[in-house]
């Protein structure tokens, strides 16, 4: 039987989320298309010859399945939507009631392709509150080119990455700025930078003034080859650090919000360099920290996670579904959906998109 996939992103680093999807997707002969609602998203897939520019080719297209790599999505294009995640549970900070927005329902999903166990907990929770959706665990289609893990030799080479929340994000700390480039001048390390997309220019552009021969500054979304290169991270509370930590290599964070066991932690840019060379060393108790961390948040280290989330998008296509409810009504983020694409419509999908099969 022939589907047609979306693949449906708001910003650019969505990108690497969505591509080993595609291959997966063409190399099983089905047709796939990509979407994006945000300019940022729109520039980053104009590279590509399957891009839909408009909400009208979408609903013209007539998807059957929807991947998304965003909090919401068009509730009123054909297609099952399934939410495929723009990032790992980062535990920056809890919520007022003590709960992580990466289990914030937005009412517009049918299918959560979780990432491991604790992303799997989490959604099977609010499964048994509000049934209108279904959860397999598949793992993460961005980390299949992770795998498998590469060996290689040490060459003291840091990877610095950060969040774009001004509270939360190390590349707004002029002490950590200073210090970096005082050990990049110094030869100490190796350091290769990447920043989120969302950081202001003034901000990235100061970074990317220290290059010299022991620091590379990166502009890209795709992550992965820094991460093999690299033999440890620094980094402060983004989601990068849980794809790092895949690999089995140290992170040093500053100022996190969570005195984590997997992570060693700074708080003063001058302790930074004694932990840069604490990590290096990979003490056996922080390397077995991780493991067990890891285990909990995506133990797929096969690099068929993309595979896993086509064959399960794709059986619950055909699902009976009665046993859901109907999604909630959900008017405000209807409306923002629509304002975002100003495209106006009564039209709305609330159950859960199911298409029979050719013999049914």
């Amino acid at each position: 039987m022939q589907y047609h996939f979306l693949i449906y992103i708001s910003y650019s680093y969505a990108l690497p989320i969505g591509m080993p999807l595609e291959t997966e997707i063409t190399k099983r002969g089905y047709t796939v298309k990509w979407f994006a609602d945000i300019e940022d998203g729109k520039k980053a897939i104009q590279q590509k010859n399957n891009a839909l520019q408009t909400i009208q080719e979408v609903l013209d297209y007539k998807p059957d399945i929807v991947l998304t790599a965003t909090d919401s999505v068009a509730d009123f294009i054909t297609g099952l939507k399934v939410q495929v995640f723009h990032g790992f549970n980062a535990q920056k900070r809890p919520s007022k009631k003590n709960t992580f927005s990466h289990f914030r329902l937005r009412g517009f999903f049918d299918l959560y392709c979780t990432q491991g166990p604790s992303t799997t907990k989490g959604f099977k929770a609010q499964q048994k509150k509000h049934p209108y959706f279904e959860v397999v665990e598949t793992g993460w289609s961005k980390v299949d080119p992770l795998f498998p893990i590469e060996k290689r030799e040490s060459n003291n080479t840091i990877m610095i990455a950060s969040t774009f929340t001004e509270s939360l994000s190390l590349a707004y700390n002029d002490s950590v700025y200073q210090e970096i480039k005082r050990l990049s001048s110094a030869g100490t390390f190796n350091f290769i930078m990447v920043l989120h997309p969302k950081l202001p220019e003034a901000i990235v552009s100061k970074w990317k003034s220290i290059n010299n021969e022991h620091f590379t500054f990166f502009n890209t979304t795709d992550l992965t080859p820094l991460y093999k290169q690299a033999d440890i991270m620094f980094a402060d509370t983004t989601s990068a650090i849980q794809e790092f930590l895949l690999q089995k290599k140290p992170v040093v964070t500053f100022k996190h919000t969570f005195n984590h066991d997997y992570l060693l932690h700074v708080q003063q840019a001058i302790d930074l360099e004694k932990t840069f060379q604490e990590a290096l060393v990979y003490p056996e108790n922080l390397i077995k920290n991780i493991e067990n961390f890891i285990q909990d948040l995506h133990p797929y280290f096969d690099g068929k996670s993309s595979e896993r989330v086509i064959s399960a998008s794709i059986s619950f296509l055909h699902k009976d579904k009665s046993y859901l409810k109907q999604k909630p009504l959900n008017l405000v983020r209807k409306y923002k959906i629509r304002k975002r694409l100003n495209y106006f419509t009564f039209k709305s999908y609330n159950k859960a998109y199911t298409l029979k099969k050719n013999n049914e």
